[in-house]
């Protein structure tokens, strides 16, 4: 991480853009995998050395998956308007809009940490109980929950601060910098559960001590860079037309990120209700899955971040073979993921947990769900395409009555007469082609790349 090797800024507004796409998205891949990885050491290492409870340990943690994705995806939605605010005024060479959307996103990342933490400990307790997790699982579920709010603060801080460098196009520095913290977790999960005897504690404990080095080494590369993003400390402050532009745009992506999981915390509440074995199966089958999603939302990042810049530089035609270039690589990239998962399921989910009908019914799981990620894949790409413009408010409803809806009408109205666990997982592909099909009639109606700007030429 030295600074005298600098790093030239992706070029996203001159040149050919299929071959730079890869390079923006795969490190973005790369790093949501590592964070997904923090989970994943979670369950694996109390899976395996927890000895007669683990499935209890595992259920506990898995438990927690769906509230906690509610709180990042909501904010992670939030610092993606920033990236957009900040791409959009590199585009138009705007100095000054930069670097106050990159202090405030800074002040706006430790000031949300600090409410969720209050917040998220005054109704751990009864959102835990709103989920019907049985009460074998509920102590250990609950004392994860509280530790791992502790770590909100610098779970958000580093999100916004690798939202930051990715808005100039720097996906590494936060790739790097995250497999040290990664690397980090997974000896601490070791040393505190097997060394030390703790269970859910202990890998609760880990998983902060890893986001707050992530998050502190990023901020010490935002202070030393000489890129535009370069962060002093007295310029740290909230500048409130900057505010604005970013909420405007990213409370909206984070609703709609959110909504993912107030639908998934619908299902996990019937998941719950089938028992501990379908828990810990529906647990380790996420933590595998979401690997592919983070190739495939990959993508659709970096569409908003190429389509910023550009339409920020007024180059409309080059925003649209943007939104085209994503999908097709997404489909490539992700279908090989899939694959791949696929072919080595049964072992991956042994890692987790080796009870066989665990392993059996979450590869059950592993298969319905990539059933539905075509849908998956062309609602994020066109949802990510118009957020670029900064069109964001109604993709958001619209993602809303999508996923939300609909999976919630069909636990309430659909699951208590198929009482499965197929029958939850169906909700997935029926929501998602639902959503897929209305966010692409927002586009065709809307038709941002016509409606806004006029095309500068290609520069």
């Amino acid at each position: 991480m030295m600074e005298n090797k600098k790093r030239k800024p992706l070029d996203m507004l001159h040149g050919s853009i299929w071959n730079k796409l890869p390079l923006f998205a795969l490190p973005v891949a790369a790093t949501a995998i590592l964070e997904q990885l923090f989970n994943a050491s979670d369950i694996a290492v109390v899976g395996n050395f927890t000895g007669t409870g683990k499935t209890i340990a595992v259920a506990a943690v898995g438990a927690n998956s769906s509230i906690i994705s509610l709180i990042v995806n909501l904010f992670v939605g939030i610092a993606l308007g920033a990236n957009v605010v900040i791409a959009n005024a590199i585009g138009r060479k705007d100095k000054d809009a930069v670097i106050k959307a990159v202090h405030t996103s800074i002040i706006i990342a430790i000031l949300a940490g600090i409410s969720v933490f209050i917040a998220g400990e005054l109704v751990a307790n009864p959102l835990l109980a709103s989920l019907q997790v049985p009460k074998d699982v509920f102590p250990e579920a609950l004392l994860y929950l509280r530790i791992y709010l502790i770590g909100m603060p610098v779970i958000l801080l580093y999100n916004f601060e690798a939202a930051i460098f990715r808005s100039i196009g720097d996906t590494k520095t936060p790739l790097v910098i995250l497999t040290i913290s990664g690397i980090l977790n997974v000896l601490l999960n070791l040393f505190f559960v097997a060394v030390l005897h703790m269970t859910v504690n202990g890998v609760a404990i880990a998983t902060v001590i890893s986001n707050a080095v992530s998050s502190v080494l990023l901020f010490y590369r935002l202070v030393i860079t000489k890129e535009l993003i370069h962060v002093e400390w007295k310029k740290l402050r909230i500048d409130r037309e900057i505010l604005g532009q970013i909420m405007r745009i990213g409370l909206p992506a984070g609703i709609q990120s959110a909504v993912f999981a107030v639908a998934n915390i619908v299902i996990q509440s019937a998941i719950n209700s089938l028992g501990t074995v379908v828990m810990a199966a529906s647990s380790a089958a996420y933590n595998i899955e979401i690997f592919a999603y983070d190739i495939l939302n990959s993508f659709s990042q970096a569409c908003t971040t190429f389509v910023g810049q550009n339409y920020g530089a007024g180059q409309i035609k080059r925003c649209r073979k943007v939104l085209i270039l994503c999908i097709v690589e997404d489909a490539v990239a992700t279908a090989c993921a899939i694959v791949l998962i696929l072919l080595t399921g049964k072992a991956l989910l042994s890692i987790f947990n080796n009870d066989p009908e665990v392993i059996s019914v979450g590869y059950t799981r592993l298969i319905m769900v990539f059933s539905a990620y075509t849908f998956s894949m062309l609602y994020e790409n066109m949802s990510g395409y118009m957020r670029g413009f900064g069109f964001s408010l109604i993709p958001a409803i619209v993602t809303t009555l999508g996923i939300c809806g609909v999976r919630i009408f069909w636990i309430m109205a659909v699951f208590p007469s198929h009482k499965t666990f197929a029958g939850i997982l169906t909700a997935y592909p029926a929501s998602l082609s639902v959503t897929a099909l209305l966010i692409f009639l927002v586009l065709v109606i809307y038709h941002p790349s016509k409606r806004l700007g006029t095309d500068k030429g290609e520069m």
